[in-house]
């Protein structure tokens, strides 16, 4: 693991692979960390330098009190990668870290070479929605909406054959930092990426889980109907997390992707 310096915050980050490959860069979704990437970073580590980080609120990088942007979390994004060499990349981005790459994608585009949407869209959820949670987390805690949310983010299989990974899983979730979880929901809250969307000229495939409870298959496909040229895939027997779910169908899915895009 390592740790830098930037935008005033501490961020953890880790590099794996092949340090010449073409580099691959992660985005976290709500309430989890870097970790969430693990196994499909095992398959893909031959291929690519991966960077994985975990975002601002998030895991072991600083939780400084909200409210946080789309913007300034891709702000974030941008600079670590700048700081350890890597200016031309790949980027995978799940849930909220999607909305971080979309951003990156329209404002940055020079520094993409291909980009890879995991269950999310231009615009999740509703203010109504997002001032809800956080209400309930303020009054009650992150533990009160865990199961919930643990259903949405995994498929029925998963959660009746794994259970101890679906238990660890939980804890990632809860022991977020409470702020920088409130603070992500209203980045979330705040965030409408509808109008910039078809401006992405970036190379995009558009993944989803066909169970996903928390950004459904109608909803990722109406972002990928957004950005032109897009490819669209639904993953069968996961939900919101394929990354932990189906590493193999996701790995297979971004390696055809980035060679298709001459990221090699």
């Amino acid at each position: 693991m390592s740790f830098s310096l930037l935008n005033g915050i501490t961020m953890h980050w880790s590099a794996a692979g092949r340090a010449e490959a073409p580099a691959l860069v992660f985005s976290n979704s709500l309430g989890t960390d870097g970790r969430i990437w693990e196994r499909l970073a095992a398959r893909l580590d031959e291929r690519y330098r991966l960077i994985r980080y975990d975002s601002r609120g998030h895991g072991l990088t600083d939780a400084p009190l909200g409210p946080y942007t789309i913007a300034g979390l891709a702000d974030d994004l941008l600079a670590l990668t700048a700081s350890i060499g890597v200016d031309k990349f790949a980027l995978v981005g799940l849930s909220v870290g999607g909305l971080i790459a979309q951003q990156v994608a329209v404002h940055a585009p020079n520094r993409l070479s291909a980009l890879v949407l995991c269950d999310t869209a231009a615009r999740v959820g509703s203010v109504a929605s997002w001032t809800a949670r956080i209400d309930a987390i303020r009054k009650t805690g992150l533990a009160s909406i865990a199961d919930p949310i643990l259903e949405r983010w995994f498929a029925k299989s998963f959660r009746d054959a794994r259970k101890a990974e679906l238990a660890g899983w939980r804890n990632m979730m809860v022991r977020t930092p409470v702020e920088g979880y409130i603070a992500t929901c209203e980045a979330l809250r705040d965030a409408d990426l509808t109008a910039a969307a078809p401006s992405i000229a970036t190379p995009t495939l558009v993944v989803v889980g066909k169970e996903d409870g928390s950004t459904p298959p109608a909803l990722v496909k109406g972002t990928a109907d957004l950005i032109p040229g897009a490819c669209f895939e639904i993953i069968d027997d996961a939900a919101h997390m394929p990354c932990i779910e189906q590493p193999d169908r996701l790995a297979a899915l971004i390696v055809a992707h980035l060679e298709r895009a001459g990221h090699v």
